[in-house]
């Protein structure tokens, strides 16, 4: 872990609410499953609630159930105002706006091509090359990039007053962070530019020509005339693509904007955690939260309630017997035993379960400026109603 951390006796914000209410944006990271979807739409549905102004939660992915519980249906890249009713159901009257929106990786990609290309003609080619057609759709490096760039352009709209955002989901940790910089770097590589070479100029050197015949037999000379016709066009935005990693790097960075880590407290998604958090501190960034669902309750340490557990399964007899006495309705006082020995030793195993979350907690606490617990909720999240219960677990 790093050694730069903050002690957990440092002053810090006492609340989620209070840090969201000092920032513009909210980037939500963590490993896949672990509820950060349902967390970022959370946070922005009780800051939209409690705090007003209009509130966006971009979200990369968002499960049916999701869009179902903001009563919407078929969420896309364009924003969209939660209706009235679905805060009525509820039985709350928000004091601001909540709005929501799911990135669209090739139509984000489009607005980006329809921005920043130098002319119309430019424009239509790239849209209609098929090598455009495949990265913008599929390549995992565009996907990243271009929820960064969707943030961006969101931002310096100035249409909302806070945007939470989910991010996407990644096999490596914050790699959305540096999207912007390895694909400015890829689009000017010298793999690149070999490829190019050929289709810009009549002369290819005597000693690439083996190189361009390789890459003949293997691709095929309409896939090497796609991916050269491809960068060729792409390179006339290089200037652009820049200069929106330097911005969008500098809006990471900017102190109106924090980062909420969010994970359970399993050994995989802990270690995951541990990492996001090392990285945001190496990295300079603002480690505003730690969100840890599926919690088991504080009453589990309760010393005294652990010792009454281990009396309950110690004494199961006796005590079966005093009750199926008094109440012999109950049943056979050999399988009361059997329940009450049961029940005593799963409070203690729980409570030794309990026990490594709550040092595990406090060992993630020395980073974040705010650390809120979720406790395991009995039914799925299915509506607004269930976000704003699960948001006022967080919030205060």
């Amino acid at each position: 872990m790093s050694p730069e951390r903050r002690s957990p006796s440092e002053e810090r914000p006492h609340s989620l609410g209070a840090l969201m209410a000092a920032k513009e944006i909210v980037i939500c990271c963590g490993s896949g499953g672990v509820g950060k979807t349902t967390t970022a739409a959370a946070a922005a549905a009780m800051s939209a609630c409690k705090q007003g102004g209009k509130v966006l939660v971009l979200t990369v992915d968002p499960a049916k159930r999701l869009a179902d519980a903001l009563g919407l249906e078929g969420i896309g890249n364009t924003e969209r105002k939660i209706p009235p009713e679905a805060f009525a159901r509820a039985g709350v009257e928000p004091r601001g706006e909540l709005w929501a929106a799911m990135l669209d990786t090739k139509q984000s990609w489009d607005n980006l091509v329809h921005r920043h290309a130098p002319d119309q003609a430019t424009e239509r080619r790239i849209l209609h090359n098929p090598l455009y057609q495949n990265i913008s759709g599929r390549f995992v490096q565009s996907h990243d990039y271009i929820a960064m760039e969707r943030l961006y352009e969101l931002h310096s709209e100035g249409s909302f007053d806070l945007i939470v955002v989910d991010t996407p989901p990644t096999r490596n940790a914050l790699d959305f962070l540096e999207a912007p910089a390895r694909m400015a770097d890829f689009f000017s590589s010298r793999l690149l530019r070999l490829l190019i070479v050929p289709y810009r100029s009549r002369f290819v050197n005597l000693a690439s020509k083996p190189f361009y015949q390789v890459a003949d037999r293997i691709l095929g000379s309409q896939f090497l005339e796609d991916i050269a016709e491809f960068f060729i066009l792409f390179q006339t935005m290089y200037d652009g693509f820049v200069q929106r990693a330097r911005a969008v790097e500098r809006l990471l960075h900017d102190r109106r904007t924090t980062f909420v880590v969010v994970s359970t407290l399993e050994a995989a998604p802990v270690r995951e955690a541990e990492f996001f958090i090392d990285v945001l501190t190496d990295k300079k960034f603002h480690l505003g939260a730690l969100v840890l669902n599926k919690v088991l309750p504080d009453y589990l340490l309760d010393e005294a309630a652990s010792a009454r557990a281990a009396r309950l399964s110690r004494s199961a007899e006796e005590i079966a017997g005093k009750l199926v006495s008094e109440l012999p309705e109950v049943g056979e006082p050999e399988q009361v035993a059997r329940v009450l020995r049961e029940v005593g030793e799963s409070f203690r195993n729980y409570g030794v379960v309990a026990q490594r979350e709550a040092k595990q907690r406090d060992e993630l606490a020395a980073a974040p400026e705010v650390v809120a617990t979720v406790p395991y909720f009995e039914t799925d999240i299915y509506d607004l109603d269930g976000l704003l219960r699960l948001g006022d677990t967080i919030w205060s």
